[in-house]
């Protein structure tokens, strides 16, 4: 686990903080994709450059401190599981959310990702053996009120009715909302059980690097559909490299794997992207002069901000850390 001071309690709400910052980054990617497909670009190109050019952006970053030559040997060492990890958490989770970006409205895609919240939690019998394999009650029951807020937001926009297009981007994106959160916890999983420590820099640049055959492979099918991308549009996808695939990605891998170990606060560090809802609902108002959400809508905002406050809340019980940590000592010394 990270090396971060202080007791369990306060570790939890430090991983649920910096999990909340990485939201804020995460939003600009429906903003700025949305405004890449409004424009035309093939959803192809959206996702591909992203991750193109988020690789250069995060070299210096490795290479300071000697950092990238740990992640080459780890690759290396076991090839399969980073590229299939990678192709698993930010592949198919970025391909299908930029194709529900051409496909649906950008709420449609902030709302529906946020299925992520209890995504992770139901994955977590197929992949642990230890303690981190129950689902944790008390954050099911949070992560249900978070939903419950999101669906109201959802049918709040759409005044209940959704059509083809919009019902193709729920199901990208309900598909990649599990992908994301999935590849994450098998990554780590396999450094654990590899005994290699890799912070959430190298671990963030270590998947994009394994990613790069299938981000080439997709930007070739771009180029024989749609031509060569516009300026705007890699200014576009430079940004949201920057924001999400650098930024908020590092923020949020950092989150993660402070908590590793304890299943309540590493679900609730996954909650925290329920916040991108609001915020993408706050840029909108900002910056796209879109109205304030009303009625149901805007019960819907509220039941995530609630949600939230409460998976935060569950997190940083002393008890249920204790007695987590304590069963997980068991497992691991085994």
């Amino acid at each position: 686990m990270t090396g971060t001071q202080g007791s369990p309690s306060r570790r939890a709400l430090f991983a649920v903080g910096i999990a909340l910052l990485s939201a804020l980054f995460f939003t600009l990617t429906y903003v700025l994709n949305r405004a890449s497909a409004s424009a035309d670009a093939h959803w192809a190109w959206i996702a591909s450059l992203r991750y193109l050019i988020t690789l250069p952006l995060m070299l210096p970053l490795v290479l300071r401190g000697n950092g990238f030559a740990p992640v080459w040997r780890s690759i290396r060492a076991a090839p399969w599981p980073w590229l299939s990890y990678a192709g698993i958490g930010f592949f198919v989770f970025y391909v299908l959310l930029s194709y529900a970006a051409a496909s649906g409205p950008s709420w449609l895609v902030a709302g529906s990702f946020q299925f992520t919240v209890i995504a992770g939690m139901l994955c977590a019998p197929f992949l642990y053996r230890d303690a981190r394999r129950r689902i944790p009650l008390p954050a099911l029951a949070a992560g249900t009120v978070i939903i419950t807020g999101v669906m109201l937001m959802q049918f709040g926009h759409a005044r209940g009715a959704l059509d083809r297009a919009g019902w193709i981007a729920l199901g990208c994106v309900l598909v990649s909302a599990v992908a994301y959160p999935l590849g994450n916890r098998l990554l780590l999983l396999h450094l654990e059980r590899s005994g290699e420590q890799l912070d959430a820099t190298q671990r963030v640049f270590g998947l994009t690097l394994a990613s790069q055959p299938l981000w080439w492979a997709l930007a070739v099918f771009a180029w024989t559909r749609a031509g060569w991308p516009s300026a705007a549009q890699v200014g576009l996808a430079a940004g949201v490299a920057l924001s999400a695939g650098g930024i908020a990605t590092v923020l949020f891998f950092r989150a993660t794997g402070m908590v590793r170990d304890h299943a309540t606060a590493l679900a609730a560090a996954e909650a925290m992207q329920a916040a991108e809802l609001l915020f993408a609902t706050l840029l909108g108002v900002a910056l796209l002069g879109e109205a304030w959400p009303r009625g149901m809508a805007l019960w819907g905002a509220l039941l995530v901000i609630a949600g939230s406050g409460l998976f935060a809340w569950v997190a940083s019980r002393p008890g249920a850390d204790a007695r987590e940590t304590e069963a997980l000592r068991t497992e691991h010394g085994a």
